[in-house]
């Protein structure tokens, strides 16, 4: 009988132990903690007895916090009481500023992307843009939480804000009135030929799903065979939002994405639930703006072999936060967790605390990198398709076809500072309004149809001089087609809104010339019957 009882004894005083040594580390971990509470609580309490002014606790202690986090990671962040209310404000219901989204990257205010439709895309603000100051005063080093106190405001107010734009060595002035910044997250979507539609998706918030499959089913009703989704500045937003639109790509049972976390809880494998598109032909439009939820959708589309990706190399924002809220209404989010794609791929570039390191594909030429077979870059680790294609991790989703857009001269990015191309256009519709709306019924035939001539050039060149905007003949001839554009997708605005706009502006788009082209490739690789 002594014998039969040994191995159930045994086993009850090993899962004691266990239980015991559990205790005694939680114990050890919980009093590693209250000594360093016990630390901060000595280190407040002497600093608002002895210092030399009266101090503001509140302040010391959010600051101390604030430090805390920024020694983490980019995205681990303190929210404000004040700022807590208007935290989901972009992603779920109107404001008014100067619509940009933005981050603070090594200290600086830089912008992820100007909100379409908004009064800074249209003074041609740009992605990578950093506002070092606002109304004249130094913003370097400005808090998280400060920024929209500083830029945004009633609408019809101004802002003065001066840039610092990547490869020019003088700094920018704009001049922003601000603005209603629009909700809807779908900016635009037509069909640019008989069978190629366009989707424009520049957030992944609340709604976006919906408008998506309005959308498509609107252009599959006009007869859409193939798509290009632009997420291109897109800084992203809602995960169940791209997680939804990436499974109507994606056969049911493919993993979209998942999570990897320290905290086994916290892993979690996003699985697609199919959807109405899985065998439409699919190219995907990325650059340096798109992040998140744009990489989440880009990633599971490239990984499965799906549809191709075109652009430049994606942000590189893969960091999962969750928010917890504190007594005094205030909140914080820490990161939980990093997102993968289906291959393996993190997403999150590379960092130190608060500060990003530069993504490293300097040795990446050429416009297609995955077929190439002779290209190598050490810096980035190789991944391989579900297909067996090469594609490259260590941050961000490099595209399929690198195509980079020209960098425009100093004398255009003048006239865009300056709004020029706006108020040129309010002028010339005034007097020719009612001719063109009667010539041209659709924003299509008025892409095929006008011509921006040369008494229309002229009077440009003639309102930039009064600008003091000195002409260079070089400058202007190299960017004449950009010039050309910007004033008849400026018209198309004022008659079709935004669909116009992108409706003219493809046609002077390389990276979507180029995506259109390959439809045939994106069929062959995806295995679709045609």
């Amino acid at each position: 009988m002594s014998k039969k009882l040994i191995l159930p004894i045994s086993i009850l005083l090993l899962a004691l132990g266990i239980f015991v040594g559990m205790k005694i580390q939680n114990a050890v971990s919980d009093d590693k903690i209250s000594s360093q509470v016990k630390k901060f609580n000595d280190a407040l309490e002497i600093t608002s007895r002895y210092y030399v002014d009266d101090v503001d606790s509140q302040k010391l202690t959010e600051d101390a916090i604030r430090g805390m986090l920024e020694g983490l990671d980019p995205h681990s962040v303190y929210i404000t009481a004040d700022q807590l209310k208007r935290v989901t404000e972009d992603f779920q219901g109107s404001f008014e500023g100067i619509g940009v989204e933005f981050d603070i990257v090594n200290d600086t205010l830089t912008i992820v992307s100007p909100i379409s439709g908004g009064p800074s895309e249209k003074l041609g603000i740009q992605a990578g843009d950093k506002i070092v100051k606002i109304d004249g005063v130094n913003c370097v080093n400005i808090a998280r939480e400060d920024v929209p106190k500083k830029l945004k405001g009633p609408k019809d107010t101004k802002v003065n804000v001066t840039i610092v734009r990547p490869g020019m060595s003088e700094l920018l002035e704009f001049e922003i009135t601000r603005d209603k910044i629009p909700i809807y997250s779908v900016d635009a979507s037509f069909m640019y030929n008989n069978e190629i539609g366009y989707i424009k998706v520049s957030r992944f918030s609340a709604t976006t799903y919906d408008e998506f499959m309005k959308a498509m089913g609107d252009l599959k009703n006009q007869g859409m065979k193939k798509v290009v989704l632009d997420l291109r500045s897109d800084p992203g937003g809602y995960l169940d939002q791209a997680f939804k639109i990436a499974s109507e790509f994606i056969p049911a049972g493919d993993k979209i994405v998942y999570t990897k976390s320290r905290i086994r809880d916290f892993n979690e494998d996003y699985v697609s639930e199919g959807g109405k598109y899985n065998d439409i032909p699919l190219i995907v439009l990325v650059n340096g703006g798109s992040a998140s939820a744009s990489e989440i959708v880009s990633g599971a589309i490239q990984d499965w072999d799906r549809g191709l990706i075109v652009g430049e190399t994606t942000f590189g924002k893969g960091l999962v936060q969750r928010q917890f809220d504190l007594s005094d209404g205030s909140a914080f989010r820490v990161t939980t967790a990093r997102y993968y794609t289906p291959s393996g791929r993190l997403i999150q570039k590379g960092y130190e605390g608060s500060k990003y390191k530069d993504i490293a594909n300097t040795n990446i030429e050429g416009d297609n990198i995955n077929h190439t077979n002779d290209i190598q870059d050490s810096a980035r680790p190789e991944f391989k398709t579900f297909g067996g294609r090469k594609v490259f991790g260590g941050g961000g989703i490099t595209p399929d076809y690198i195509i980079k857009m020209d960098t425009l001269t100093d004398y255009s990015v003048q006239l865009r500072r300056l709004n020029l191309f706006y108020i040129f256009t309010e002028r010339y519709m005034s007097a020719n309004r009612k001719n063109i709306e009667s010539r041209f019924k659709t924003a299509q035939d008025f892409r095929e149809g006008f011509t921006v001539d040369e008494n229309m050039l002229s009077d440009l060149k003639d309102m930039a001089a009064e600008k003091n905007v000195k002409f260079n003949q070089d400058e202007y001839n190299k960017d004449l087609d950009f010039i050309k554009t910007s004033i008849k997708s400026q018209i198309a605005r004022d008659l079709w809104g935004n669909n116009g706009t992108y409706i003219v502006w493809v046609e002077n788009d390389d990276q979507f010339l180029k995506a259109v082209t390959l439809f045939d490739e994106s069929i062959k690789l995806a295995k679709l019957k045609q």
